[in-house]
């Protein structure tokens, strides 16, 4: 283990250099009696770097049409048994205005690859929700880099798009269609257009060996991503992984944790499908690494209509209702609530 004889000593090293090997990497993640020192030792990595705030982001699911078809996607195009629906541009647009009545900051515009919204549309949208003074997220797939391009100068200041694996033979095979290096050409744009970059991976694919989640983790590093979502793959019995296992709540979190332990200074968030997997997941999640939480503002019926997976939580509550409870959930374990839009603030590694 390249002079390491233990797993204090790698997660001592990880805290203090910000730096691993892959071999040590994929021992932390097969040592399950080191993940309470993973974990705690994340926990003082993120206070450290990003302090005690938590950031909200309000997401706005506008579209769950989407032209793509991963084997593990609920929205995927061949699912006939979803309901589809759009939200105008205006309607957008308000519920972008009604989460900057709650306090939000930021506001991440989701969706499936839908090509209705063409360029004039999606730049539209974001010249009126910056007239809101309020930092963009996009989420919304794979587009030619003078795209990306036109996004950036209308304003958006964030995107994410999860590489979901570096596997590339297990990426093929569960995206068919689409190309890894496609994928992987998407994130270098954006980096080099001036977006805060956020990508990330899901945990217990089907297929997926520990040594590519190791894989996954030096890819962000190597990256310089600004925000690493990180999540359990959950079967939806939709698609044609419906039979298989879900990832574990615990293999999610300490590659969370692991992946603050090397970009201490990022911005990562507790993902709701955490919670579909543990009724404390988010709380948890902050208390490993995470310092975002993404209510979701999306109103009535569509919340239900985007189900990317089962078991999705709060798809029957309102928006209020969301910044409600998550805001006390911080409360609870000490941490307050950011009134900033939380950007990532890069700082020299100590």
């Amino acid at each position: 283990m390249s002079g390491i004889k233990t797993i204090n000593d790698i997660i001592s090293r990880a805290e203090h250099t910000h730096c691993l090997e892959k071999e040590n990497i994929i021992t932390l993640l097969s040592d399950e009696e080191g993940d309470e020192l993973v974990f705690a030792a994340a926990d003082r990595v993120g206070k450290k770097y990003v302090g005690n705030e938590v950031h909200l982001r309000g997401l706005i699911e506008f579209s769950n049409i989407c032209k793509q078809n991963c084997l593990y996607c609920g929205l995927r195009r061949d699912n006939r048994n979803v309901k589809r629906y759009r939200l105008d541009p205006e309607a957008i647009i308000a519920s972008a205005g009604q989460a900057n009545s709650y306090g939000y900051r930021t506001v991440v515009l989701q969706s499936g690859e839908d090509d209705s919204f063409d360029l004039d549309t999606m730049v539209y949208i974001i010249h009126k929700i910056k007239e809101l003074d309020m930092a963009i997220t996009l989420s919304i797939g794979e587009k030619p880099r003078e795209v990306y391009q036109k996004y950036r100068e209308a304003g958006a200041d964030r995107y994410l798009l999860r590489i979901e694996t570096t596997d590339r033979e297990l990426y093929e095979r569960l995206d068919p269609g689409m190309s890894w290096d496609n994928r992987a050409r998407c994130l270098c744009d954006l980096k080099e257009l001036g977006f805060e970059l956020g990508t990330g991976c899901l945990i217990g694919l089907p297929g997926q060996t520990i040594a590519s989640l190791a894989d996954d983790i030096l890819f962000f590093k190597k990256m310089d991503a600004d925000m690493i979502g990180v999540g359990p793959f959950i079967a939806n019995k939709e698609t044609p992984l419906g039979k298989e296992p879900n990832g574990t709540f615990e293999l999610s979190t300490k590659v969370m944790a692991i992946t603050r332990l090397l970009l201490p200074d990022i911005n990562i968030p507790a993902t709701t499908a955490m919670e579909s997997l543990n009724p404390d997941g988010r709380v948890l999640a902050l208390q490993r690494g995470a310092n975002v939480v993404m209510p979701n503002v999306t109103e009535g019926e569509y919340r239900q209509l985007y189900q990317l997976y089962p078991g999705k939580i709060c798809i029957n509550d309102t928006p209020a209702h969301c910044h409600s409870c998550i805001t006390g959930k911080i409360h609870s374990i000490g941490r307050t609530v950011s009134q900033g839009y939380g950007y990532r603030q890069k700082q020299a590694v100590s």
